[in-house]
C-alpha cells in the first residue's frame, strides 16, 4: 500500500514576462483574453512549489524564482517582492520551516524554477555569503538538466544562475536521476523526462491511492497552454514539446491524473479533458490546493 500523501500548493515570488514570449507564435489577440497583460506588454506569472507530506517525508517540489537577484535584474524580470523569499513565508503558512524538507526535486535548473534555494540578494548581502537553502534537504536533479546547466547552450545560457549547479555538486546532497524511477526515493514518486523546453526537464510525478499528481513544469506552464498549439517562444523545440504533452495527456486523461501548474498565477491544478472537437482543455481548476489528500 502507498503512504499516504498530502499536497499544498506553495506560492514563491511573482514575476511579469513579455506575454509574446510567453505565448510563442499565438497572436496577442488571442492570449490577452486568457493572461491580460500591462501597459509593457508583460503577463503576471507565478513561480509556485508544490509540498507534498509522503509518510514521514517532506518533499518540496522546485523552489521558484525566490528573490536572490540584484535590483537591476529583478526590475528587468519583474520580480515581485524584491526583498524576501516568499516560498519561505508559504512554508511557514503550511505550518512547516525550510529545515524541516527532506527532499526538494527540481524539473530543471532555470531560473525561475531553481532561484529559491538562494537567500534573497538583501539576505546574501548582509551575510556576504549566499549558500544553498534547505540544509537538511537532498536536492534531486535529472542527469541531463544538470548537464545542460553546466554547459549551457548560447541560446539559454542566461537562464541559468552562475554557480547554481556547481553548488548543488558540492553540498554533498546531490542525487542525480537517469532512470524513471529510483530506489533512493520514495516509491510513491516516479519521474519522466521531456526535452521540448529544455534538454531533460524532469517532470515528478506522486501517486496517491486514489490518483496522482503531474508537477508540469514549463511542459504547461499553466491552464491557458494546455491546448496543444500553444508553446512559448522559450521552448527549445516547440513541435517536439506538442507531442511531449499528447504523451502526457493520453495517460492524464484517462487516469483522471491532477497536473500542476507553476506558471498560472490563478489556478494551480487542474483535471485535462478531451472535447467534442478533439481539444485538450483544463477542467476543474482548484484555486488552491490545503492539505488535499491525493
Amino acid at each position: 500500500m502507498p503512504e499516504a500523501v498530502h499536497l499544498w500548493s506553495v506560492e514563491g515570488n511573482r514575476q511579469w514576462l513579455d506575454g509574446g514570449a510567453m505565448f510563442g507564435n499565438a497572436p496577442r489577440a488571442l492570449w490577452q483574453n486568457w493572461c491580460p497583460p500591462d501597459e509593457r506588454g508583460r503577463i503576471e506569472l507565478a513561480c509556485r512549489g508544490l509540498l507534498a507530506r509522503i509518510g514521514d517525508l517532506w518533499v518540496l517540489c522546485e523552489t521558484g524564482i525566490g528573490a536572490f537577484m540584484d535590483p537591476k535584474l529583478s526590475d528587468r524580470f519583474g520580480v515581485e517582492p524584491r526583498d524576501r523569499n516568499v516560498l519561505l513565508d508559504s512554508l511557514k503558512a503550511a505550518g512547516i520551516n525550510q529545515e524541516q524538507i527532506d527532499i526538494v526535486i527540481l524539473s530543471h535548473l532555470h531560473f525561475d524554477h531553481a532561484g529559491g534555494l538562494l537567500p534573497s540578494f538583501e539576505a546574501s548581502q548582509k551575510s556576504g555569503a549566499a549558500d544553498l537553502l534547505f540544509p537538511n534537504a537532498r536536492y534531486v536533479v535529472g542527469a541531463q538538466a544538470l548537464e545542460r546547466a553546466l554547459n549551457p547552450h548560447v541560446r539559454d545560457r542566461a537562464s541559468f544562475v552562475p554557480g547554481l549547479a556547481e553548488k548543488l555538486q558540492s553540498s554533498g546532497r546531490l542525487l542525480v536521476i537517469e532512470k524513471t524511477e529510483d530506489a533512493r526515493l520514495p516509491k510513491e514518486i516516479f519521474f519522466f523526462f521531456s526535452s521540448g523546453h529544455t534538454p531533460g526537464q524532469m517532470h515528478c510525478c506522486i501517486r496517491g491511492a486514489n490518483s496522482t499528481v503531474v508537477f508540469c513544469g514549463d511542459l504547461v506552464p499553466g491552464a491557458a497552454w494546455v491546448p496543444l498549439p500553444i508553446t512559448m517562444g522559450y521552448d527549445r523545440f516547440p513541435e517536439r514539446l506538442i507531442e511531449e504533452k499528447l504523451q502526457l495527456y493520453e495517460e492524464a486523461v484517462p487516469n483522471r491524473w491532477l497536473l500542476y501548474f507553476t506558471h498560472d498565477p490563478a489556478t494551480v491544478a487542474s483535471n485535462v479533458e478531451l472535447d467534442s472537437k478533439g481539444r485538450y482543455a483544463a477542467v476543474d481548476l482548484k484555486p488552491a490546493l490545503i492539505d488535499w489528500k491525493l
